[in-house]
């Protein structure tokens, strides 16, 4: 019998490149604010605005620091008063504006060898993700794999808090024990995971390595550099 009865995964930066997709939904917002609000688009433009607006959102309101889509439209809601437009009129646009951003934001390339190891993986245990960000597995038919999902809006909570990892034991009925989390960041996936005492894997491949401006360490219980060695460190922990 399998000493594992679930696997999680983390979403972003470990099925796929994230600084590729955000930065491909960022240009085509910024085309269509062009071609359709260009006063919103000289606003969103500036970064130091955004980011200040950013910053007074989640003061005012600390819950939309694990709500990336409802901070994002209130950002471009800002944006679109900042432009000129009544808030009636700034809402109906930022949530315009939204849907662009987020359609773009699925047009995802996942990493070689992911599908093929969430294949294999979903015939043997119940398969999870668990992601603080806003890629919604569903829209990328990864719901044939995934058994269940959960977000930090979901639970108002982001990674390495243990709500997530939490949502995915109750779920499943897992002892800790029971299931393996495999992720990219050292902290927020396997340092988080690990003091629930979950296994861990960690994704720590050219393309994580790249995005640290210095070398990382994660307490993992496998280390893997490719996702075509998911299925082999699964072996490895059940043999354990």
């Amino acid at each position: 019998m399998p000493r594992l009865r679930a696997i999680t995964f983390d979403l972003d930066n470990t099925l796929w490149d994230v600084r590729t997709v955000i930065g491909g939904a960022e240009r085509r917002l910024v085309a269509w604010l062009d071609a359709e609000i260009p006063a919103a688009a000289a606003v969103y433009r500036n970064g130091a605005d955004l980011m200040a607006m950013r910053s007074r959102l989640i003061s005012e309101q600390p819950q939309m620091a694990h709500d990336i889509s409802r901070l994002r439209e209130a950002i471009l809601r800002r944006v679109m008063r900042q432009a000129g437009h009544g808030e009636a009129e700034a809402q109906r646009l930022a949530a315009r504006a939204f849907q662009v951003f987020i359609e773009a934001r699925h047009d995802i390339e996942f990493f070689d060898g992911a599908l093929s190891a969430l294949a294999k993986l979903s015939r043997r245990y119940a398969l999870g993700s668990l992601t603080n960000g806003n890629a919604d597995p569903k829209r990328l038919k990864l719901d044939r794999y995934f058994s269940f999902s959960f977000c930090a809006a979901d639970v108002g909570a982001s990674k390495p808090a243990p709500e997530l990892f939490e949502a995915a034991l109750r779920h499943t009925g897992a002892a800790p024990h029971e299931v393996a989390h495999i992720g990219d960041h050292p902290i927020d996936d396997i340092a988080g995971a690990a003091h629930l005492g979950l296994h861990t894997i960690w994704m720590n491949g050219p393309v994580q390595q790249s995005m640290r401006e210095e070398p990382a360490t994660a307490p993992a219980t496998v280390e893997v550099t490719h996702l075509d060695e998911l299925v082999d460190a699964v072996e490895r922990i059940e043999a354990l």
